[in-house]
């Protein structure tokens, strides 16, 4: 075997897949490619990063043969904290760079919104993989060369956007690299969509909301004045949340796909929907090998069980990552369970990623994800398309209140729909909230990623101990 190859497949022409025999093989058939390119991306992270030999000094296996999933399933989960101190300790990459600073092509970063920020160097025949990965994925969702493809998420440290630029200029498509999150730029967006009328956008799905509401505010619908045909997307949960996707749908009548998996993993499209799959994301597994781990034991999970994605490079010679922990939430199951008409044989996240271990609330003893009240409230015909959570510490018993706006066009009152809204979570938590109804626009959108939780009880306990 090649490794790391030197470029995917040439594509098929004009037909369903990039490759029809390596999307459509048995799963058994592809474990065994895996099992290889395992058995290569090991053993140059031991032999290449002092930081992999310090990490696998206690492993049974050897790392420079892994032989079986059981003896790669020995090796040490890496996670986030690990990647933080081995950077703090040897600035600024870390000592699994695995390549010469003076080869890095590309540097990225987290935005450090939650301590150091990490930092990511990419040397150019891994950018080069990346960008045919993401462009047969993307082929897979149903772009195609012809397509003009607007990109409509900020452009900074940010991998996502890069990431959906290439992979759409790898296919062939024309790129429109338009950005966000400066004041003024949606309108703008708006005039410039309703002047190019591409065919496809990438974004986050809380912008593509906020999006089509400032296009409504400048006169347009856009389901008629647009023509998007598909609109891709990563960075939070709402594309495989059935009521967001639902809203999207309708807002500019076209398909909603779900992607990503972390910016760590890039190429983070190999979690992704295709042209067929009805919701969630296809797990491309020989480009990033994939295991679900159990939240508590961090043993691996068969299909059939929700747990922990942890993610492994196939083919990274740069700041590879091996047994990657995402901290994120998911159920998987095989492809024949999941429906989907395509006819690839990858296992299937039928839900997406819908949560994080770290932001599941606990209240009154019943595990709540933000992602579960989103899909209520997106499904309530007078719901104001934003919303916010707040958790809090009420004598001793834990509060779950809810900020929801009612749309302008409400046939029911806002006590009727304070009830609706009560009802409608208590269905799917258990637990009733409170419920403040404000009036559409009252809460603040984003050109991002949306982050509508506050849990007033973590900052009762970090002023307590600082």
């Amino acid at each position: 075997m090649e490794w790391p190859s030197a470029s995917v497949p040439d594509r098929e022409p004009d037909g369903e897949y990039w490759n029809e025999r390596v999307e459509t093989r048995s799963r058994e058939q592809r474990r065994e490619e895996v099992l290889e390119k395992l058995n290569h991306q090991v053993r140059y992270a031991y032999d290449n990063s002092e930081f992999y030999r310090e990490f696998y000094s206690d492993v049974d296996a050897d790392p420079r043969d892994i032989s079986s999933f059981e003896e790669f399933e020995q090796l040490p989960v890496l996670t986030s904290e690990d990647i933080k101190a081995e950077q703090k300790a040897h600035p600024p990459f870390g000592r699994f760079l695995c390549i010469d600073e003076d080869d890095i092509a590309r540097i990225y970063g987290t935005s450090g919104t939650t301590g150091r920020p990490k930092v990511f160097g990419v040397g150019e025949g891994d950018w080069d993989r990346i960008k045919s990965w993401h462009a047969q994925i993307l082929y897979g969702v149903g772009l195609r060369p012809d397509d003009r493809v607007i990109i409509a998420s900020p452009f900074i440290q940010y991998l996502g956007s890069w990431g959906a630029l290439v992979g759409a200029e790898r296919l062939g498509a024309t790129t429109f690299p338009f950005g966000a999150g400066m004041e003024g730029q949606t309108a703008q967006a708006v005039h410039w969509i309703d002047d190019l009328q591409p065919d496809a956008l990438y974004g986050t799905p809380s912008y593509a909301i906020y999006l089509g509401e400032t296009a409504r505010e400048e006169g347009f619908d856009p389901a008629e004045d647009f023509s998007f045909r598909l609109m891709f997307f990563s960075g939070e949960p709402g594309a495989s949340v059935p009521a967001t996707r639902r809203k999207i749908e309708e807002m500019y009548d076209c398909e909603v796909i779900d992607q990503g998996s972390m910016a760590e993993m890039t190429p983070w499209m190999s979690n992704s929907g295709c042209a067929h799959l009805e919701n969630g994301m296809h797990v491309w597994e020989d480009i990033v090998h994939t295991e679900l781990l159990d939240p508590d034991t961090e043993e691996p999970l068969e299909l059939g069980n929700e747990g922990v994605p942890t993610y492994t490079h196939l083919g990274r010679t740069s700041q590879p990552m091996i047994r990657y922990w995402s901290g994120d939430i998911s159920y998987w199951e095989s492809a024949e369970e999941s429906g989907c008409d395509c006819d690839r044989t990858y296992p299937v996240l039928p839900r997406g990623v819908y949560g994080r271990v770290d932001d599941m609330l606990v209240v009154r003893g019943k595990n709540v994800f933000p992602s579960q009240i989103e899909d209520r409230l997106f499904d309530l015909e007078a719901f104001g398309e934003e919303f916010r959570v707040v958790v809090d510490d009420q004598e001793a018993l834990d509060s779950l209140d809810l900020v929801v706006e009612i749309a302008d066009d409400a046939d029911a009152g806002v006590e009727e729909y304070r009830k609706t809204v009560r009802t409608a979570i208590k269905s799917e938590i258990g637990l009733t909230p409170e419920v403040e109804v404000v009036e559409q626009g009252a809460l603040e959108r984003t050109q991002f990623k949306a982050d509508r939780v506050t849990d007033r009880r973590q900052m009762e306990v970090g002023s307590n101990t600082a």
